[in-house]
């Protein structure tokens, strides 16, 4: 949990409010001296723009992913999270259209 936070640029403590949990009880979930319940760990995930199971069995960069990939990847999650559907839906267009330009022209990477 720490790690995606860290990734987002948010403190253990924001990650905390946003979550609406209090300072101690995230604490403890980030330090492995309790575990939370199904619900609260759905909430952080949410908070981190995370999956769970990557909550759960650790960052991509952990299972072999190219950690700066993975940090965008994330980094693209929460800030999608910001937008309101049309916002979002616009994004979502964007996104596609650099892809299929990939495809036709793949150019220098």
């Amino acid at each position: 949990m720490r790690a995606r936070a860290q990734a987002l640029g948010l403190s253990d403590a924001e990650v905390a409010r946003r979550s609406g949990l209090s300072e101690q009880r995230y604490g403890n979930y980030v330090r492995d001296a309790h575990e939370p319940d199904l619900e609260t760990l759905v909430t952080i995930a949410r908070t981190l723009g995370a999956t769970l199971d990557s909550l759960l069995l650790g960052s991509q960069a952990e299972q072999g992913l190219d950690p700066v990939r993975a940090s965008l990847e994330t980094r693209l999650i929460s800030a999608s999270r910001a937008l309101d559907l049309a916002d979002l839906k616009i994004a979502v267009g964007q996104i596609e259209l650099a892809v299929q330009h990939r495809r036709v022209d793949p150019g220098p990477s």
